[in-house]
């Protein structure tokens, strides 16, 4: 996912918010000291900053250092690899939803669409700086965090994305990274080992598609844009919104997609865990960030299923 949310209604959700990953953060030249100790001699946060902290902190934790989410994202990706031949063998086998396909898919050019956070790229790094300093997500120290090229492959992915180039499939990162983040976003990709045919198969936010307008940091335009040449196999993603467009960023509108398209998955599309952010979290409090917070830390709670 990138850091945008997977918000149509609310371009403000994704300027706030770092939601399927619009832009993140450039440590200064003498580097942060490793998250632990910067914990333990950083003074205890208070007010507003300590319910932040909170917030996030298991999660990242989580993603960092559980051998269970590890093991997730690897079985992912083997099972999706385990498709690939079958996925190619099908003439009309297409991940693209049939209002996102304007043109016949068979015959074209085979490729996969991936988002680039979380999907294909590891952040947990910047979420541990917000953690350590009670931030919140925010673009300029997004935009300096992918300027460090530092991001580390998601388990899994490299051996997926080679045994798909090996087939001659196209790889395409859609991401709501920037379009101006392309060059250090290809250049950290190709690092970590993930196939880049050129400089076309990133397609950032802010990607111009004649004829689609894009609402707010939703993908729809841009997988449009892919399915003009490719026959979309399968795409990947940690959102509803790295598969199809979300309209109605609620807790019953993200239900009624997933029922919609529940057949999907494990198939065409591939979900990857994060639970560090993402458009669940902005549809339990009206998708407002001008809410201070402790409001959207209180909202959030009220949202918990107590079984009473």
């Amino acid at each position: 996912m990138r850091r945008t949310a997977a918000v149509s209604l609310s371009v403000l959700a994704c300027a706030a918010m770092a939601l399927t990953a619009c832009k993140r953060t450039e440590a200064p030249a003498d580097a942060a000291p490793p998250v632990a100790a910067a914990a333990a001699a950083a003074p205890a946060a208070t007010g507003d900053a300590a319910v932040a902290a909170n917030d996030n902190l298991n999660a990242v934790l989580w993603m960092q250092r559980s051998q269970e989410y590890r093991a997730i994202t690897e079985q992912t990706y083997r099972a999706a690899a385990d498709r690939l031949d079958a996925a190619l063998k099908e003439a009309h086998w297409d991940a693209l939803v049939p209002e996102e396909r304007g043109n016949e898919a068979k015959g074209l050019k085979p490729a996969v669409v991936l988002d680039v956070d979380e999907t294909v790229l590891d952040n947990s790094p910047y979420q541990a700086r917000l953690v350590r300093d009670g931030k919140e997500y925010d673009e300029m120290t997004w935009d300096q965090w992918v300027a460090e090229k530092k991001a580390k492959a998601i388990p899994g992915v490299v051996d997926f994305a080679k045994a798909a180039n090996a087939r001659g499939v196209t790889l395409l990162y859609i991401s709501n990274r920037a379009v101006h983040l392309k060059d250090a976003t290809l250049a950290n990709l190709r690092a970590e080992g993930l196939p880049v045919a050129d400089d076309s198969v990133f397609l950032g936010l802010g990607t111009v598609v004649e004829g689609c307008e894009q609402a707010g940091s939703e993908k729809n335009c841009r997988r449009r844009l892919a399915g003009q040449k490719y026959r979309v196999l399968m795409q990947f993603g940690d959102q509803l919104g790295d598969f199809v467009e979300v309209t109605a960023n609620t807790n019953e509108g993200r239900d009624a997609l997933l029922q919609q398209y529940h057949d999907w998955f494990g198939e065409r599309w591939w979900m990857l865990p994060n639970p560090t952010y993402g458009g669940f979290e902005p549809a339990q409090f009206n998708n407002d960030y001008t809410q201070s917070r402790q409001a959207r830390h209180d909202a959030k709670r009220a949202a918990l299923d107590y079984a009473p």
